[in-house]
């Protein structure tokens, strides 16, 4: 018996989130199929399986991870074979059999938001970033019933691009709807809706504010790293994504293009 640990890749908004649900399309529940079709595993309830981040319905990754025990070697084509094309393995690494999945070094994740106007402060942006580096009580950022709000963020980056904007966080562990929640308060300060100083306030416990989380369909949960565990890319599954990405990109940017037509023949 040996465990095994697989990076993997999918499009969240083909499915109801990571975790299973009885009745729901979900990631786990196709990859668990998946692996016992391939006869990685004779019983998806007895593997030992385990997930790094159980990402919520929309929400994409490059680079979750997942563990489980096995008696047999792994072919990754041989199991993306039988996944849908919208999620992936990508690379698998050898680790010890106590290896624990959800215990990461440190996780990144990535949101991406269109940039549809020029009146935006994005040094204000860049300063309140500042204030979420650190150790903080998040309670305001997630659910207020959380036994253990606070959370540590090792980096956080802005850039601007032509027409958006991308968030980069790198942490060791984040609270549900976390990451979303700051993305919204940081866009709130660079659309001039709220005052950095004000900040603060935020991260004190006392005071309940309400924030909106930003839709899930712009975060990426970009990569979950691991000391000493290094995996070992499959090139043939990871062109294979890339190509069917690519023409999902450009399916979805004709859509794009033209409801953005139809919004200026209708100004």
């Amino acid at each position: 018996m040996r465990r095994v640990a697989l990076k993997i890749a999918y499009l969240g908004r083909d499915y109801y989130g990571f975790q299973r649900q009885p009745g729901l399309k979900t990631v786990e529940s196709e990859l668990l199929s998946s692996l016992e079709e391939a006869g990685v595993v004779s019983n998806v309830d007895k593997c030992g399986f385990g997930i790094a981040g159980r990402t919520d319905r929309g929400v994409h990754a490059l680079g979750n991870v997942i563990s489980f025990l096995s008696r047999e070697g792994v072919r990754i084509n041989q199991i993306n074979n039988s996944l849908p094309q919208s999620i992936r393995i990508l690379a698998q690494a050898k680790v010890p059999l106590q290896f624990k999945v959800r215990y990461a070094l440190q996780r990144h994740y990535r949101y991406i938001w269109p940039l549809l106007t020029d009146d935006f402060n994005f040094d204000d942006m860049e300063e309140a970033a500042l204030y979420f580096i650190g150790t903080h009580d998040f309670s305001n950022f997630s659910k207020r019933s959380e036994r253990n709000p606070v959370r540590t963020i090792d980096k956080l980056e802005i850039k601007k691009g032509k027409d958006q904007i991308q968030i980069d966080v790198f942490g060791e562990s984040f609270l549900w709807n976390m990451i979303r929640k700051i993305v919204s308060v940081l866009l709130l300060v660079g659309e001039g809706d709220l005052n950095k100083e004000k900040l603060e306030n935020y991260f004190n416990p006392n005071i309940d504010l309400a924030i909106r989380p930003m839709p899930p369909e712009g975060l990426i949960l970009m990569d979950v790293t691991y000391p000493g565990i290094n995996f070992q890319e499959d090139l043939y599954a990871k062109n294979s994504f890339y190509s069917y990405l690519k023409q999902e990109y450009i399916k979805n940017q004709t859509i794009t293009l033209s409801e953005r037509d139809m919004l200026k023949n209708l100004m």
